[in-house]
């Protein structure tokens, strides 16, 4: 295959993305989380764990699948958890997190209100991967979320957008083609470095006062690129390279978030600054 050729593969996957994500579909949603064993309305946070923990998936991801690994884990430590969909596009079951990603901060604010109401608790937690790891700082800064907000967790957020190595810089040379994505899958368009989107979110700085950020990045990452791009600069940030923690991690963007026991290790460390242990290869046994 020639070399331009395998370039081309992942953005024209991009293009039939946005084409037949508005195509209608049967598939059935997404597990009820509560089966799962999170989303437990009657968990009321402990002294040692005060605040709930509210996680948000990413692009094409689902507030079960992205979560099989990481709730539990949290869960199981003492956690109140919960999770939820946002950014649905009609006719689209399963596959979330592909509308406006400004609507979709306003779902979040709306269920980090449900959760609160339900707790008793003063402020919650976020853990987001991906696009949810980024889409809650909009809450934060343009939804008065930093008053509800102790700590933003970012397993491999796009903060400033991705270029998907270089791949992005192609749409150029096909007619038509951002139009597509901002039409029919506005995430997408949203999410690329430079977007009108991206551009807001950033403008003033990367943080608001009264939230602490962690960002949690892999240098194996394939979807948002430069990986150091999903650093955030400002008071209260926190930014973690995995490989520096355990060279022999080879997660790549998925796997991050999906499997990680490193990044869950420190995950639980963001969570729970004050009784933070070292992370290293072997907190996979933990």
């Amino acid at each position: 295959m020639l070399p331009w050729k395998r370039l081309l593969r992942p953005l024209t996957a991009l293009l039939l993305t946005a084409t037949v994500a508005v195509v209608p579909a049967t598939t059935a949603q997404a597990a009820d989380a509560p089966s799962r064993g999170w989303n437990d309305y009657s968990c009321k946070p402990s002294a040692a764990h005060p605040r709930p923990v509210v996680l948000v998936h990413g692009t094409f991801a689902n507030s079960v699948d992205n979560w099989l690994g990481l709730a539990p884990y949290l869960k199981g430590r003492g956690y109140c958890v919960y999770s939820f969909d946002y950014g649905q596009l009609p006719g689209v079951p399963v596959f979330h997190g592909l509308g406006p990603i400004d609507k979709s901060a306003e779902q979040l604010s709306a269920f980090v209100d449900k959760v609160l109401g339900s707790t008793g608790a003063a402020e919650t937690d976020l853990v987001g991967h991906s696009q949810g790891g980024m889409m809650p700082r909009y809450y934060l800064k343009f939804l008065g979320g930093a008053a509800k907000v102790n700590a933003l967790v970012g397993i491999a957020p796009d903060n400033h957008g991705t270029t998907l190595n270089g791949l992005t810089q192609l749409l150029d040379y096909f007619p038509g083609a951002a139009d597509l994505l901002s039409t029919n899958t506005p995430a997408l368009a949203d999410q690329v470095v430079g977007s009108p989107f991206l551009t807001k979110l950033n403008e003033g700085g990367d943080t608001v006062p009264g939230v602490t950020y962690t960002v949690l990045a892999t240098r194996y990452d394939e979807v948002v690129t430069p990986y150091r791009s999903q650093f955030l600069s400002g008071a209260n940030v926190n930014n973690v390279l995995v490989q520096d923690l355990c060279p022999l991690d080879l997660s790549e963007h998925a796997a991050i978030g999906l499997l990680d026991l490193i990044a869950f290790h420190e995950v639980l460390n963001a969570l729970d600054p004050a009784h933070a242990t070292p992370t290293t290869c072997a907190s996979v046994f933990e």
